[in-house]
């Protein structure tokens, strides 16, 4: 690599040749559980170009159709949402699946390879400086978008058509890197789950346990903390009292809780003077979900600061006696049927699915020995604590890719080229 030599020019996509489109309304009449891609903006992702089909939506169409062909998409289309939450980019590239179209919500910009490497000013567009601009303009309002026309108008930095390819190549490289470690990551959480089916269920027991295990009602051996329900608003964060958010146990992916070391929202002395402080091996619930993936959401606090840590709004605070749940093993009850399957029964409410009290204790479940609730414990923590290591990695190559745009999208490290790189 070389320091900045010159200054790059700038350009607008139209001036890049860019034809430009979006799809129309009438899409809705097509959808079908088959046939074409329609592609949303929920496929795009402010943080990748490459769109994320993962949430899929079809459309039967006639291929001839002329809104068909005047929108379809082809690899090195740029696409950029237009409404609501705009500037999002996304990239057509060889994996999007053929013939592929676009709702009215989405700008189709195709640019003349000869003037332009598009997925360089693809990741140009998703770069830092252009999406603050973006997005400040979708804090406008709810009602904020941009027309086609102001879509041809986005400028570009536009360096060597050579240098392009170049950059394109090397982002392309460490998007690649990245994918891959998620690849694994979601291996990795198959294989957890496979796991937890296993274990949790008793079809398969780990070397050393063949006891029978036995029903348990769990409100026969819990007594329950009293909780502080405060508002954001009410919480700061410089106060020596952290507070658990039931918003916070939803966020959380892990089972356990280390309110030690966790971030987390601080409450002020006299505002949770009548809330019960919690220990190791307490389990917390968010008693209210949107949905019902989020039904017995929990975590199981791990360790507490010396300052004291508060069970908050919307939570249940559950103290098990430690012979009936082991610590360890309590941040993994809701991921059994036997718990989960009961509960959502249970709850109640329309747009928002409550959980109790009363519906926890009344569970009863078929539980190991606290000593084989321990060693399952310690096989699933192994995993979690592999997931995250794999996580953290993720997450520091994401970092180290936004320093690499950062350098490179703005010239100030140049990528040799031509007899430079043979």
């Amino acid at each position: 690599m070389t320091p900045l030599t010159s200054k790059w020019p700038t350009k607008s996509l139209a001036e890049l040749g860019a034809r430009v489109t979006s799809g129309s309304r009438g899409w809705a009449s097509y959808y079908a559980d088959h046939g074409s891609l329609f592609v949303r903006i929920t496929n795009l992702n402010r943080n990748n170009i490459y769109l994320d089909l993962t949430d899929s939506r079809f459309v039967d169409v006639d291929q001839q159709d002329a809104e068909a062909i005047r929108t379809r998409l082809a690899p090195g289309d740029i696409l950029i949402s237009i409404t609501a939450d705009i500037g999002i980019v996304g990239y057509v590239d060889e994996a999007v699946p053929s013939p592929a179209y676009i709702n009215q919500h989405i700008a189709r910009v195709r640019l003349n390879p000869e003037l332009a490497n598009s997925r360089f000013v693809a990741y140009y567009l998703s770069s830092w400086g252009p999406q603050r601009k973006f997005v400040g303009a979708t804090d406008t309002g709810a009602k904020a978008g941009m027309n086609l026309t102001t879509v041809a108008s986005l400028t570009t930095v536009a360096p060597p058509l050579e240098e392009q390819d170049r950059i394109a190549e090397v982002l392309t490289d460490v998007d690649r890197l990245i994918a891959a470690q998620k690849r694994i990551i979601a291996k990795k959480q198959a294989v957890k789950h496979g796991v937890m089916q296993q274990l949790l269920t008793g079809r398969t027991r780990l070397p050393g346990f063949s006891d029978p295990w036995v029903d348990v009602r769990l409100g026969d051996h819990v007594t329950y903390v009293k909780t502080v329900p405060l508002s954001r608003a009410q919480l700061d964060d410089a106060s020596p009292l952290r507070y658990l958010h039931y918003g916070d146990i939803h966020t959380h992916s892990g089972a356990t809780f280390d309110a030690a070391r966790e971030s987390m929202p601080r409450a002020a002395a006299h505002l949770a003077r009548r809330a019960g402080r919690l220990e190791p091996g307490d389990l917390v619930f968010a008693d209210a979900s949107e949905d019902p993936v989020g039904v017995g959401k929990s975590v199981e606090i791990a360790s507490v600061p010396s300052e004291g840590v508060v069970p908050g709004l919307h939570t249940i605070a559950a103290r098990f006696d430690k012979s009936v749940l082991a610590n360890g093993f309590k941040g993994y009850l809701q991921f059994i049927p036997a718990f989960r399957e009961p509960l959502l029964r249970l709850v109640a409410g329309t747009k928002v699915l409550a959980t109790t009290r009363s519906q926890i204790s009344s569970i009863a479940l078929p539980l190991p020995s606290a000593a084989e609730q321990k060693a399952i414990a310690v096989v699933l923590s192994n995993i979690d604590s592999e997931i995250t290591a794999l996580c953290v990695r993720l997450a520091k190559m994401q970092d180290i890719k936004r320093g690499v745009m950062q350098e490179l999208l703005t010239g100030r490290v140049r990528l040799p080229i031509g007899r430079e790189n043979e």
